[in-house]
């Protein structure tokens, strides 16, 4: 670099951050097939489907690729009734087998499911769909967490209290939103999750999860992912003097593990209760 002045140099930095950007640009993620009406200024009670194109950050902290999320949004019947009310949020990230463009391929689950038939749930929830084209929901916390972030500037939730559980496929990515972002969240339930998919490996930052409130479950009998795969997370969050909980129930499978968490109002109970500090 000998010669240059440093005005220039400063300009081959800038030429180098562009091109950098143009790239990521370049390479924007699956566009689904199918889509969705974009959600209301004013939120209509009950779970809809929508569609939003969000423009999310790169590392280098410009607004870098676009993605096109498909999602189901949820809206307690008593929104709005007190305008000074905000609401706690929950992301809820499916499995593997619900990949697509179909969004009610999501309702097999307990969460949204039951989210069609009650009014009353206490929470705004947010389910997304992962396209087919993708293997795990890595790619899609940036563009998830922009989506997060716009709904919290455009409705009444309460930015103290987000929270994100995901089953199976979901789990893990609840673990791994956890880990990239874990000032984001008030509570984490990652159910039946892994971090490696049969692997006993702790992720070598687990320790900013250590104040995190987590409530992991596990099915005993899950031969899918095994419980061990849940076990070493706890252990080690343990280790680092974590209150995290952990509900092993000793006779459910793989799918049986979610029944019966999102079948129990104590964990929503718990959820409702957490915020961030």
């Amino acid at each position: 670099m000998k010669g240059k002045s440093p005005l220039s140099l400063i300009c081959l930095a800038l030429s180098i951050s562009i091109a950098v950007l143009l790239a990521g640009c370049a390479s924007e993620l699956p566009v689904p097939k199918v889509t969705y009406p974009a959600p209301p200024k004013t939120p209509e009670p009950g779970q809809h489907p929508y569609s939003s194109k969000v423009r999310y950050r790169n590392v280098l902290f410009f607004f870098g690729p676009s993605a096109h999320i498909n999602y189901f949004l949820y809206i307690p019947d008593g929104y709005g009734k007190d305008p000074a009310k905000k609401w706690p949020l929950i992301l809820f990230l499916h499995g593997m087998g619900e990949r697509g463009d179909e969004l009610e391929l999501l309702k097999k689950h307990p969460l949204p499911k039951l989210l069609d038939m009650r009014s009353d749930f206490p929470f705004i929830v947010v389910s997304p769909q992962l396209s087919a084209e993708l293997d795990g929901w890595s790619d899609m916390i940036d563009p998830l967490k922009a989506l997060v972030e716009r709904i919290k500037s455009k409705y009444a939730v309460d930015r103290n209290r987000v929270s994100l559980t995901g089953l199976s496929m979901g789990g893990a990515g609840t673990w791994e939103f956890g880990l990239r972002y874990p000032r984001f969240f008030a509570s984490l339930v990652p159910i039946a999750g892994f971090y490696r998919y049969r692997s006993p490996e702790v992720p070598p930052n687990i320790a900013v999860l250590r104040d995190v409130p987590i409530w992991a479950f596990h099915g005993a009998a899950d031969w899918t992912v095994r419980p061990n795969q849940s076990e070493v997370l706890v252990k080690a969050l343990k280790d680092l003097g974590s209150n995290i909980r952990f509900t092993l129930y000793p006779d459910a499978d793989h799918e049986g593990s979610w029944i019966r968490a999102y079948a129990d109002p104590e964990l929503y109970e718990w959820i409702a209760g957490q915020r961030l500090k």
